[in-house]
């Protein structure tokens, strides 16, 4: 496994790292603990140091399940690991989508809260990165970011970042305590946050990108006929699983097949290698609930694309026709 380092206080991770939601939360029932329990065992041992959560990544009867998952399972490989998980939203009522709506928080009083249940959750003293899940419009980012530089004085949390950041944002939040990394949906089809890539470079600010397959389209994985169960499934009502989307997305994947089989690798492996590739302070978090998938993810960093090749491909990219993406659930108020 290679190694990056995120933010001018040099967290180091695994290039690629672990986004651990789907195994607890909106793709599909909770999976069987103990068979994810052994599979971020086998991450451990591939090399992944890297893994990500949220407070709110469960279900109904059980909001906190991935917390608890991820606190159980890695508690043995606690010092060579880095747990991120995040703060400042809860969830609304089921929306049109199908997906629920997104209530965010981050008063201090609340984080304040949180990242005890987190810590508890964890069963850890510390938290490695702590983001805060979405910004907060009643809450200015000078008071959040006072909040962190108290929690790593005291030892709560070594880092911190911010999920869905602007540009503003991340300035004014990084003036008072420096960002470690921000955590924004990227892909192929989900590039709009490169216009923060230069601010990131003045800032020395890493980026954690999740959904980095699409929720999974880019995988090869699933076709015009794949469905999901609406119930427990987000990818149910997501733009890029219609059926239509398939033959909107001809040209992606037949530019991915073409990669992937001149660098004789996979489809979700040059989606990985593109954004690795590209800068050294990216590290991509796809989640897998399947240890075939784990070992194909890893084994992206082993591909090397030329800055001509990356300049070639996001100029296809460019003048591409694709389907929509999924680009989150809403948010309707702070609480």
């Amino acid at each position: 496994m290679n190694y990056r380092t995120l933010g001018i206080r040099k967290l180091r991770v695994s290039s690629i790292g672990l986004g651990c939601m789907g195994m607890s939360h909106a793709y599909g029932k909770p999976a069987d603990k103990r068979e994810m329990t052994d599979l971020l065992a086998y991450a451990v041992e591939m090399g992944y140091t890297l893994f990500d959560t949220a407070e709110v990544y469960g279900t109904t009867l059980n909001p906190h399940d991935n917390e608890e998952l991820l606190g159980s399972a890695l508690r043995p490989y606690r010092g060579h690991v880095v747990i991120s998980t995040k703060f400042g939203i809860s969830f609304g009522g089921s929306n049109e989508q199908g997906t629920h709506d997104i209530i965010t928080c981050s008063r201090p009083d609340v984080i304040r809260r949180s990242v005890e249940g987190s810590l508890r959750r964890l069963q850890t003293d510390h938290i490695d990165l702590y983001f805060q899940h979405r910004i907060d419009p009643d809450v200015q980012p000078e008071e959040v970011a006072e909040v962190m530089s108290e929690l790593i004085g005291e030892g709560k949390i070594l880092h911190w970042g911010i999920s869905e950041t602007t540009e503003e944002y991340l300035r004014r939040a990084h003036a008072v305590c420096p960002v470690t990394a921000i955590q924004n949906r990227y892909s192929m089809m989900a590039r709009r946050y490169e216009n923060l890539f230069p601010v990131l470079e003045e800032l020395g600010v890493g980026l954690v990108a999740f959904s980095p397959l699409a929720n999974g389209l880019l995988s090869a994985c699933y076709n015009a006929d794949s469905r999901f169960d609406a119930a427990y499934d987000y990818r149910a009502s997501m733009p890029q699983f219609r059926k239509e989307s398939y033959e909107q997305n001809h040209d992606l994947f037949a530019l991915l097949d073409r990669l992937a089989s001149e660098h004789h690798a996979t489809p979700a492996q040059i989606s990985l290698a593109w954004m690795l590739c590209k800068h050294s302070w990216i590290v991509p978090i796809p989640g897998t609930r399947r240890l075939y998938r784990l070992k194909e993810n890893i084994n992206a960093t082993d591909i090397k694309l030329t800055a001509e090749d990356v300049g070639n491909i996001d100029k296809e990219l460019d003048n591409m026709k694709m389907s929509e993406v999924f680009g989150g659930s809403p948010i309707t108020k702070s609480e």
